[in-house]
């Protein structure tokens, strides 16, 4: 031991205990799945007396162009994790085009092929479905109850919250079962994020809803019901 250092130091610098177990970055524990939530990129603006399609009840608009923008850049970001070593092994959108184009890109740079989950697709807004921009920007007070509540289904027809809560569970667990282990970009919707995150914390389901475009989000799933949130909204591949 060097003359005058603290006990344990070992032969190291000052302070140090070469001997002791450093602080080392997280990792996931063997079999866990990784989930990188892309949120879809921007979509084409909302004109009440020019519906967007509907796919199964739910709008379905296209990308709109800064939403393809958003795409190419959370691509190039994804696509250089991926040469780098941090693998994907798969790329999963839901059944509404807005994912599908969002995802183009990454396809394109990786030759991946996307696997599509329907029950990730977005929560289904009942009677203001094609309007819910409409009814944030007039204010309606609807709105306002449904924050304070945490529950979509305060607006007329939506779908029930136990409902929504349930079919993205099994979500989750179709990416799982299908890639244990695996690295997953899921591309998938705002009000999905934040019903993944509020399973896996307990928080409500608006406390993670407000993801931007293309922005990633992160969930491990370390076992049967532990999900473990990682990061939320980075958009550092957007500024």
């Amino acid at each position: 031991m060097t003359p005058g250092a603290p006990p344990g130091s070992g032969d190291g610098p000052a302070g140090s205990d070469e001997s002791g177990i450093p602080q080392r970055p997280w990792t996931p524990p063997q079999g866990a799945t990784t989930i990188l939530l892309v949120r879809h990129g921007a979509t084409a603006p909302e004109h009440p007396d020019r519906p967007h399609p509907r796919r199964d009840g739910h709008g379905d608009p296209d990308l709109a162009p800064e939403g393809v923008i958003q795409a190419q850049a959370v691509a190039r970001r994804l696509a250089g994790e991926h040469d780098a070593g941090a693998t994907i092994d798969a790329l999963v959108v839901t059944s509404l085009r807005r994912t599908h184009q969002t995802a183009e890109p990454l396809v394109r740079a990786t030759g991946l092929s996307t696997l599509e989950v329907a029950e990730l697709r977005e929560v289904h807004l009942g009677e203001w479905e094609g309007r819910f921009r409409a009814r944030v920007a007039a204010g309606d007070p609807l709105f306002t109850r449904a924050l304070e509540a945490q529950r979509w289904d305060v607006i007329p027809g939506a779908e029930p919250a136990a409902d929504f809560e349930s079919r993205v569970r099994t979500g989750v667990e179709r990416i799982v079962d299908a890639h244990p282990g695996g690295r997953v970009v899921a591309v998938v919707h705002g009000g999905v994020i934040g019903q993944i995150l509020s399973t896996a914390t307990g928080a409500g389901v608006f406390e993670f809803s407000a993801a931007d475009n293309c922005s990633i989000s992160e969930v491990v799933v370390v076992g049967a019901g532990q999900w473990r949130v990682r990061r939320f909204n980075d958009t550092a591949h957007l500024d």
